[in-house]
């Protein structure tokens, strides 16, 4: 199946497509990163360094995850009025998640296991948004190409939150 046709697919099933430059990869719980993509989560994990971190607003994670969920707001604005209170409503919800349990997580600091916990749920979040984004492209309410670059903006969030996560002591007030 041709990812790079703007075809719509499955997604989520393991099932191995192409994209961009014609790398293949599984999306779901198969998948596989991209090079590309590996080597953007750790830059941005290089250069988290926790000394220059005052506030949650101050995590590249944040960052990303924040902009993700303006734009989803912003693509959102065009879905169909039918499905205000189902697609539209449960796709900006959960990537604004993300955002409030990365601030409750920095605030909890001071105990790992609620850290962690805090964090696990900004995961959850984040992979629960890339199941909506697969609807709005299954729904052809989202191009193929937008749906892959959110996608793959929440794949880099994720491996994010994954190190903040094996790496929480790291964060934890001491």
């Amino acid at each position: 199946m041709g990812w790079g046709d703007g075809e719509v697919g499955r997604w989520g099933d393991g099932e191995v497509g192409r994209w961009g430059g014609g790398e293949v990869g599984r999306w779901g719980d198969g998948e596989v990163l991209e090079i590309v993509e590996i080597v953007e989560i750790l830059e941005v994990l290089r250069t988290m360094n926790k000394d220059g971190i005052k506030t949650h607003k101050d995590l590249d994670v944040y960052q990303m995850a924040f902009d993700a969920a303006m734009e989803i707001f912003e693509l959102s604005k065009t879905f169909p009025v039918e499905e205000r209170y189902s697609l539209t409503d449960q796709i900006r919800r959960s990537s604004r998640s993300v955002c409030a349990n990365l601030a409750e997580s920095w605030r909890k600091r001071r105990y790992q296991g609620a850290f962690i916990a805090k964090l696990s749920d900004a995961e959850a979040e984040a992979a629960e948004t890339q199941t909506w984004v697969q609807f709005a492209v299954s729904c052809r309410y989202l191009d193929t190409d937008t749906g892959r670059k959110l996608y793959s903006t929440y794949n880099s969030i994720l491996g994010m939150l994954v190190n903040l996560i094996h790496n929480s002591a790291k964060w934890v007030i001491q």
